[in-house]
Parts: C-alpha cells; structure tokens; sequence
C-alpha cells in the first residue's frame, strides 16, 4: 500500500483504501482494479492523490482512526457547519424563534462532542500510535475534512504532550471546530481554485474572529475550545494574527493545533498546489519551530509522524530505488529498505538487498518516487 498522485495510477492498479464521495458514500471500495473510467470519476471528485496495492507493497497501513468513524465525523463537521452558516443569517431576521435556534445549535455541539469523545477513545486505547497515513480529501468536502484530520493529530500530539482526558477532550473540541469561522466567509473566496489577492487573503484571515465571536455565546463550548477558533493561526514570534501575540502567550490548545492545522494543509492537494510529501512537511514544521510554532511541541509532533510509511518508494544517495519495508520506533527518517532498482553508482547495492539506514548512516534518502 502506498500513496500515489494521480497523474501516476493507471489502469489494473488496485485501490488500497476505500474512496468516498462528497456525502460519505463509497465510491470505490478498497481492492477494486482501477479502470480508466474510474480515474475519470476520481478526477472529477477532485481527488489528486489515492492509495494504491502492487507488487512492492500489500500491506495495508492503518488509519490512527477507523474509516467508519472518520467518515462518521466528517458528515457530523459538514452537517453543523452548514448549520451554523444558517444561524449567522437568522440574526438579521427579527423573526426567528431564537429558542429553537438556540436548542438547534445545542443539538448540533452535542453530536461534536459525542464524535470528539468516540475519536480519543478511539485514539488512547492504541500504544505507541503514529501517524503514518496521509487523509484522502476531495476539494468539495476539503474544510470538513480537514476539521477531523487537524483533530486527529492534535490528539496524538496531546497524548504524546500527556494531556489527561478532560484536556484531550476541550483540545479536539477545538480542533473540530477551529475553522467555523470559514462559514462566515465568501464561499467564492473559500472555495476559490487559485491563490487569493491581498484582499481576499484579508477577508479569508476574519475566519478567526469570526469563528470566536460565533462560539463565545455556546456555553456548551469550553472556553479553551472556542480561544482556538481566534488564536490557531497565532505564531510564537508574534507575527501572526490576529492579534500578534507571541510565545506562552498563545493559549496551549491553540499552539498544538497550529501545528496539526499546518502539516495536515501541507500535504493535502489543492487546485493550485500539490501536496506536500510526508517527510518535506515535518522538515517545514520542523524549520519554523521557535518562529511559528512551539519548537517543543514540534520536537514530540516530529517523532509521532512516520514520513516514509512502507510501501514508500524512496531513492537512496547511492542511486538506488528500494521501497520502505519496516521503520524502527523513534527513528521513523532511517527505515529500512529492500532494494528494487539498482543505481549505477559505485556502491550501489543489488536487487532484493535490505538495508537499515540506522546501521549505514553512509546512505541517505534523497527523495520519494512513484514510478521505478
């Protein structure tokens, strides 16, 4: 099993992780042989990336969460956030029941904190869990996606930062819902397939203040919770917004979800960008600890993320193409690799060698393939 652009597959690969479409139903259902209509109908989703099964790797890797849930949590996301766009508009209307309203959206934050409790239920009962699985996301369903999986590894990351329960539980009831204020903003903006103007970007950078002001009157909400709706895009150098401030300053939730907000956007695909691979983006993380992020959060997010799953086909220093078999816990960038293609390097190794990167620190990988 092994991430694949899209531009890579081709027909009579087989699917290695189920596909969705934008209302939760199976599109295509893991172990199908990929045809060209179904590419077509993928690339129509808007789906740049998939899973694929083939002879360098079968084995499946496991989700941090099971599909059903997160499939579960993504339709819950999409459900309230259309919700609360809805109430946004009754405040205008003088005659709304604001009773009902109000019992509505006490509804709808009941149900996110029933899914945030299954998700770290879910997540505490597994040992040693790493993230080692990039999520799928189409552009349609993109911000509900993105809500779970920013959820999802802030969770880990809190476990890793041994938070107790109530903690874990205010951290993904913020992560769920730090993007609520995107609801309030232009969906021609939100949704636009290309880089924003300076003035669109402004107007996108309300979603903050807009998100808190909409939670801070929901009791239900912990007040932890609804500080990561404003303060998520808050850097530790003081220069993010929207109120640049700085360091321990930032509320602790908010800091951890910075970072599972950052690495979870750098490796999704979007219209005008490609995602990043794994490893590139806990070297971003990584390089902006201390000026964006918290660096000693970042230093426990980095040993919790695997950036060559196996199955990853990596190029070595010495010219060789080997596809990852094993990664050793606590050294998740020095896995171990079963060469597939001989370089023409002097010290190129011979088909079907393995070879542990925590034994020959001579050899390094220098990038990820998706064809041999």
């Amino acid at each position: 099993m092994r991430l694949l652009p899209i531009e890579f597959a081709k027909p009579g690969d087989f699917l290695a992780k189920t596909i969705f479409d934008n209302d939760g139903r199976i599109l295509l259902r893991e172990g199908v042989a990929l045809t060209v209509f179904y590419l077509a109908r993928i690339k129509h989703l808007q789906i740049y990336s998939i899973y694929i099964s083939d002879e360098y790797n079968e084995a499946e890797i496991e989700d941090v969460i099971k599909p059903e849930l997160r499939q579960h949590a993504i339709k819950a996301i999409k459900e309230a956030f259309y919700s609360f766009e809805k109430y946004s508009l009754y405040s205008t209307n003088t005659r709304v029941d604001e009773k009902k309203v109000s019992k509505e959206k006490r509804n709808y934050f009941e149900s996110i904190g029933s899914i945030a409790k299954d998700i770290i239920d879910e997540i505490i009962s597994k040992k040693n869990i790493m993230i080692n699985l990039v999520d799928i996301k189409s552009m349609d369903n993109y911000t509900y996606q993105h809500s779970v999986n920013v959820a999802v590894l802030s969770l880990v990351l809190g476990v890793q930062l041994q938070l107790n329960q109530n903690e874990l539980y205010t951290l993904c009831i913020g992560a769920l819902l730090h993007d609520i204020g995107k609801t309030l903003i232009p969906k021609q903006i939100i949704l636009k397939p290309g880089p924003l103007t300076d003035e669109e970007y402004k107007t996108v950078k309300e979603h903050t203040t807009k998100g808190y002001n909409f939670l801070k009157g929901c009791l239900e909400i912990p007040a932890p919770a609804r500080i990561v709706a404003l303060q998520h895009h808050e850097k530790i150098n003081g220069y993010g917004y929207p109120d640049n401030i700085k360091s321990k300053s930032i509320n602790r939730f908010a800091r951890i979800v910075a970072i599972a907000d950052v690495y979870d956007a750098l490796t999704s695909d979007r219209p005008y960008s490609k995602a990043m691979c794994p490893n590139d983006a806990v070297e971003y993380i990584f390089s902006h600890g201390d000026t964006q992020f918290d660096y000693e959060m970042v230093k426990v997010f980095s040993k919790a993320v695997v950036p060559y799953p196996p199955g990853t086909l990596v190029k070595l220093s010495t010219g060789d193409v080997g596809v990852v078999i094993a990664v050793l816990p606590n050294f998740a960038l020095r896995p171990q690799v079963k060469i597939i293609k001989k370089g023409i390097k002097s010290n190129s190794n011979e088909i079907g060698t393995i070879i542990s990167l925590v034994s020959q620190l001579d050899i390094v990988i220098r990038n990820i393939e998706f064809a041999v």
